[in-house]
């Protein structure tokens, strides 16, 4: 008797059918296309991925018309650059955003995203200068966390708004709207949802606002890393410059605000896990990059090469014995107690972002960060706050770890005579002052109103210098200029 050969011509099509799904799945939302060379490395800075996208990028199409469908989100007109982004002409992101494919176009944060400064010169330059490596004065990233989760809440986040505004900018195929529709859109609204109820604890009562050019940066792995119940500590700090980053390989010589990491490696590893980087012989390959790059990297010049402004030879060159007398010890490599903390008894300064972090605490990030298999040098807790590097320090306003001192002029004076409020984030330089200028109705209008009396923004202590005489003053603050 003949058997038919349906059944299996039947199998062979499902079988056809499952790969071909599997092909068209993979293809969709797995396939991994490298990014563009760069033309060099310091765009690969600004722009280049560290493998988070499958864990933490946003689809780029999504994250791009969020501006545009929440305006009324966003703390002014201007879409992302409202929150301090730096937006140069012709990319795809802002500075500090990778974009990538993976399966579909997706955006990650990279470390320029709070390591890149813009300022102009006037009020009326009509683009800012862009910086790596500098602390980014501007960034507001504690509200760009809060658009994002406001955005996922609120009922317009659907479909049929996405796709609308989608199909201006861009050609999708049937398959790519339905896993839009069906899929992507919503999966991204959770995502962002979930990341809103992570950083909840930012919103617990008597919590000051971080600020432009601040994050609390301890705090952050306590808590979103190793899940630490929330204490009630606040730890506002200011973003770090990155420059020659080589002056401090050495052995024994620490980072971070409060001296937290014992060596590059710590760093670059635990700000790299923010952004969704996964262990491996990629990261590692990245990582190596990253570090000969901002090992070497070196600060810009005073921006006043003449004109009334141009720094004062023959008063730099007495400064420059001024802070060998009094800050070279603690601030240039080398020094006695260069990258190392000094006691809060001593620098007596806000004590706030000292007390975010313990030794217990060191214990679990550690631990959180081990169990994901990444491999650095520990954690630690140390008394007081870092006496780090100066490089590109008329860069680096408002000053102490803090940013609650406006200009360096403010910082050599006693604690009584510097400003309580100021509005901090404007990105004019104020070179008479040597910081950004931090009064005034411009500054009003794009500051935020920093006020020192707030818990974690007192801005007293430092008192080193201040009783200097008002020549030796005038000369230090020309040579800091040169650093």
């Amino acid at each position: 008797m003949h058997r038919s050969p349906r059944p299996a011509r039947c199998w062979i099509v499902l079988l056809a059918l499952l790969v071909l799904g599997a092909a068209v799945t993979w293809f969709k939302f797995f396939r991994d296309v490298p990014q563009p060379e760069f033309t060099s490395e310091e765009e690969w800075f600004k722009y280049g991925s560290f493998g988070g996208e499958s864990k933490t990028g946003l689809p780029y199409w999504i994250w791009l018309e969020m501006p545009r469908i929440f305006p009324d989100l966003l703390p002014g007109p201007g879409g992302y650059a409202s929150l301090g982004l730096a937006w140069e002409p012709g990319q795809d992101t802002p500075v500090g955003f990778s974009k990538k494919t993976l399966g579909f176009p997706r955006v990650t944060e990279n470390c320029a995203l709070c390591h890149t400064v813009t300022y102009r010169l006037t009020a009326d330059q009509p683009a800012p200068t862009i910086v790596v490596g500098a602390p980014a004065h501007s960034l507001n990233v504690q509200k760009l966390i809060r658009f994002l989760s406001a955005a996922a809440s609120d009922t317009r986040f659907n479909a049929d708004n996405f796709l609308t505004v989608i199909e201006k900018e861009t050609k999708l195929s049937l398959l790519d709207k339905l896993s839009y529709r069906f899929l992507i859109i919503p999966l991204t609204r959770k995502a962002l949802i979930e990341q809103g109820q992570d950083f909840a604890w930012m919103d617990s009562p008597g919590r000051p606002a971080w600020g432009p050019g601040r994050d609390d940066a301890f705090n952050l792995p306590k808590y979103n890393v190793a899940h630490m119940p929330a204490d009630g500590s606040t730890g506002q700090v200011k973003f770090g410059a990155l420059w020659r980053l080589d002056q401090r390989a050495a052995p024994g010589l620490w980072f971070n605000w409060g001296g937290e990491s014992p060596a590059i490696r710590t760093v670059l590893v635990d700000s790299s896990t923010a952004f969704g980087a996964a262990p491996g012989h990629a990261f590692e390959e990245k990582l190596a990059r990253l570090g000969k790059y901002l090992g070497g990297l070196q600060p810009p010049a005073w921006p006043y090469p003449s004109g009334p402004y141009a720094i004062d030879t023959a008063k730099a060159g007495a400064g420059r014995q001024v802070y060998a007398r009094e800050c070279a010890s603690c601030h240039e490599p080398g020094g006695a107690r260069f990258a190392k903390t000094i006691p809060l008894s001593e620098i007596g300064t806000d004590p706030n972002r000292a007390g975010t972090w313990t030794q217990a605490s060191a214990d679990a990030v550690n631990k959180a960060i081990e169990g994901e298999g990444y491999d650095r040098p520990l954690l630690a807790k140390n008394d007081g706050y870092l006496a780090g590097p100066l490089a590109g320090l008329w860069l680096r306003a408002p000053y102490l770890h803090n940013g609650s001192v406006p200009s360096l002029r403010e910082l050599l004076e006693p604690s009584g005579e510097r400003s309580t409020v100021f509005f901090s984030g404007y990105d004019v330089l104020d070179p008479v002052n040597v910081g950004f200028v931090a009064s005034g109705p411009q500054a009003e209008r794009d500051g935020y109103r920093l006020d020192t009396k707030e818990r974690g923004n007192g801005n007293a202590g430092h008192l080193y210098g201040v009783m200097l005489p008002a020549v030796d003053k005038a000369s230090l603050l020309e040579y800091l200029k040169t650093l």
